[in-house]
């Protein structure tokens, strides 16, 4: 792995930032590329989703709908241990996020004069599970308990055909759609999926007013394309793992840390800082064992040899916390001393990991907190999935005659200044004699 090292230098937020950049993702050539299928995609027939699916999946479908007799038997057939697992993960994720519901707020400005928030959810969904290099039945369980605890009403699941399963998603994604009751799901990925829940396409799928979900590149691509048409949650870069750790940590379980989320793909992106440099160097030695003995061995030490991970090298953890402040992960980890201390000066994560024994990989299953994340340094703007983003706040007003009758003149004065004298007319209107 490359090494930064920042002893001796006081930076600005964008000049730590510029130290530890991200793999490149081209976006935009994306969008230019995907041009031609979200053209086809809204005019399709299913045919001509079949005939995608052939194309960049290498199998084509009975339908593009998945029976529900698929949905029940991959439920039936489910390993009683990841069922016993995805259960425990279902109770822990729902209990987390069932504190994310808001209360509606009702605002007396004057007497008279009221304004209600109410927060009510969107009324169609479509939420993406990946199924590339790996599948992710987790990811259908972080799409689906806070869009159902939103109570959202109506709820579809796209991922992509396998070959290994007859053109049917992924045996697990489906049996845990079924277990989360879901009965909408497609056989479909890539940039034409997002593209026929933005389109509606029809006989097959209806038009969604929001699509959420991680995913490739081109997903990436279409989301950015179709935002507008459709609400997003974000545009999912490469994963990434930061870690903090002082000399208390242990190198082994900052190594395999690293390594777990290397494991995701070539670009994905592993960055220690610290000021230890024995626990660096223990940490480089680690690394080296353990990616050996590991499964996607080829995979893991792309990732790591990549511009986007680094050992960064600081004068303290004072500068420690500043740097990852400046880098904004998605996962943080703080293997420090006191990371309770130390999450109080925490800014900028999608989620952060305290201790030992809070490594990501308990909060990409089953520490109940979500694991669709901002990803790219927009944890500096960006929230992860949540409830909230189900979730649309709208303000209804409630004036009677005399709150509206003291505060016209105001309104009508504000918009004379702004030249629209329409806007007074329209209050001085109610004074009129009919």
């Amino acid at each position: 792995m490359r090494r930064v090292d920042l002893r001796a230098q006081a930076l600005s937020k964008s000049g730590y930032a510029a130290l530890l950049p991200r793999a490149e993702m081209d976006v935009d050539a994306a969008v230019t590329a995907i041009a031609p299928i979200l053209a086809t995609v809204a005019a399709a027939k299913e045919s001509d989703l079949l005939d995608l699916c052939e194309k960049f999946d290498g199998i084509r479908p009975a339908t593009i709908r998945v029976p529900e007799e698929a949905l029940t038997e991959a439920l039936e057939n489910l390993d009683p241990n990841i069922r016993i697992a995805l259960d425990e993960a279902i109770i822990r994720i729902r209990k987390v996020h069932s504190d994310q519901v808001r209360s509606d707020n009702l605002t007396r400005v004057v007497d008279g004069g009221e304004v209600t928030q109410k927060w009510i959810p969107v009324d169609r969904v479509g939420l993406y599970v990946p199924g590339g290099r790996a599948v992710y039945p987790s990811s259908v369980i972080m799409n689906v308990v806070p869009a159902q605890i939103a109570q959202v009403p109506s709820i579809a699941v796209a991922s992509p055909p396998q070959i290994e399963n007859n053109g049917l998603p992924n045996q697990t994604i489906l049996a845990t759609c079924a277990l989360l009751g879901i009965t909408e799901v497609y056989a479909i990925g890539g940039a034409q999926a997002i593209a026929m829940f933005a389109y509606g396409v029809a006989g097959v799928c209806e038009s969604v007013d929001m699509v959420t979900g991680p995913g490739n590149i081109y997903v990436a691509a279409a989301k950015r394309a179709l935002r507008g048409k459709i609400g997003i949650d974000s545009e999912a870069g490469p994963t990434e793992v930061a870690v903090l750790a002082d000399e208390s940590a242990r190198a082994g379980e900052v190594a395999a840390d690293m390594i777990s989320q290397a494991e995701h793909d070539v670009i994905a992106a592993a960055v220690l800082v610290t000021p230890s440099l024995e626990l660096a160097e223990a940490v480089e030695r680690e690394l080296e064992i353990r990616v050996s003995r590991t499964k996607h061995q080829e995979r893991i030490r792309q990732a790591l040899a990549g511009t986007q991970s680094a050992i960064v090298i600081v004068d303290s953890l004072d500068q420690g916390i500043d740097v990852v402040n400046s880098y904004a992960a998605e996962h943080l980890e703080l293997l420090v001393k006191d990371p309770i201390a130390v999450a109080a000066r925490i800014r900028n994560a999608g989620a952060v990991f305290l201790g030992r024994f809070s490594p990501v990989s308990l909060g990409d299953y089953s520490a109940g907190s979500n694991h669709v994340l901002p990803t790219g340094g927009c944890a500096c703007h960006s929230s992860g999935l949540s409830v909230q983003s189900f979730l649309k706040g709208v303000s209804f007003i409630h004036y009677n005659q005399t709150a509206f009758t003291d505060i016209a003149a105001n309104v009508i004065t504000l918009a004379n200044s702004e030249d629209l004298p329409a806007h007074g007319e329209a209050m001085s209107a109610r004074f009129e004699e009919n």
